[in-house]
């Protein structure tokens, strides 16, 4: 592993320790050697703590692998720059018995190392439990892997729920502020199928973004049908649910009074400035409302704390 932080706030560097990352270097080429050889790894000098070689038949799959498909063209990418220079950057597991373990990262040099014909890897060898080793998973694959904006913001919504994380400690772990995972979470509040092309990259999280601007779901998929017809840009997409979302279905709005873009501007800025949704509710006479929205405790106490409230 690299000991390079840049990034990673308190993320697997913290979890898995600087001491084993240093050992990565001074290990990785000899181990590699015995690799090469096909000698097989003798299982009682695994030491904990520390890399070892071991046999790809006494490693099994990390059950709590945050992502279900690799691509088949860059595991055999890396296949080959495995037969050629060797794994450079050991995998990490869990003992679970005498002569078993279980990745906690690096599948995909895993599965590449069988696609290159390896019969041993070298791998830092940890003691987890389970909810340990799903943290360090997801950690893991959030900092290295290249995840989209779905698998990210399932992965958030993971370590918040099964191991018990507040979106501040979230953010820690992974180097992010709140309101970036606040906004993550929000990709799991749109329609199935909006999340569906999230994942298949035929829009981008900006658009997403723009989407939720809206709390109407036909609405929001009507939007959505517009980005894939008409190949619309984040900011089209932007203006695009700006001139929605005040429509009541009537031809009053043709007709707006000469405050109406003035409360609309106001009410983009307060969105900005507190990264959320901020309606303003005016009326004729004066009166009206002012409505923050906040989609969780969290995201309710960083605004508490953005309003300056004793």
């Amino acid at each position: 592993m690299s000991t390079k932080k840049s990034g990673l706030g308190k993320g697997l560097s913290a979890l898995l320790g600087d001491s084993v990352a240093e050992s990565a270097g001074n290990n990785a080429a000899s181990t590699q050697a015995k690799t090469e050889t096909s000698v097989m790894p003798d299982i009682s000098r695994v030491v904990v703590g520390a890399v070892s070689q071991i046999s790809l038949n006494h490693i099994e799959a990390n059950p709590f692998q945050p992502r279900t498909e690799f691509d088949e063209g860059a595991l055999n990418e890396l296949a080959d720059s495995i037969r050629q220079q060797g794994i450079i950057q050991p995998i990490t597991v869990r003992k679970v018995s005498n002569d078993r373990y279980q990745i906690i990262s690096g599948e995909r040099r895993f599965k590449a190392s069988r696609i290159a014909g390896l019969e041993s890897v070298p791998a830092y060898v940890r003691t987890a439990n389970d909810q340990s080793m799903l943290e360090m998973a997801l950690v893991e694959n959030i900092q290295r892997e290249n995840l989209n904006a779905l698998e990210i913001s399932i992965s958030y919504q993971r370590l918040i729920e099964e191991c018990s994380l507040t979106q501040e400690q979230l953010g820690e772990r992974v180097g992010k502020d709140r309101s970036t995972v606040t906004n993550y979470l929000r990709l799991l509040k749109l329609p199935p199928q909006v999340q569906f092309a999230i994942r298949d990259g035929r829009i981008t999280m900006g658009h997403a973004r723009a989407i939720l601007g809206v709390d109407d779901i036909m609405m929001q998929l009507q939007i959505f049908n517009d980005i894939l017809a008409g190949d619309l840009s984040v900011r089209k997409t932007e203006e695009l649910v700006r001139s929605a979302s005040p429509k009541k279905g009537n031809r009053k709005d043709d007709k707006r009074p000469t405050w109406y873009t003035e409360i609309r501007n106001i009410e983009e800025r307060l969105a900005h400035r507190y990264e959320t949704k901020v309606e303003i509710k005016h009326k004729e006479n004066g009166s009206g409302q002012l409505v923050i929205n906040y989609f969780s405790n969290d995201d309710f106490n960083r605004l508490i704390e953005l309003l300056d409230f004793d």
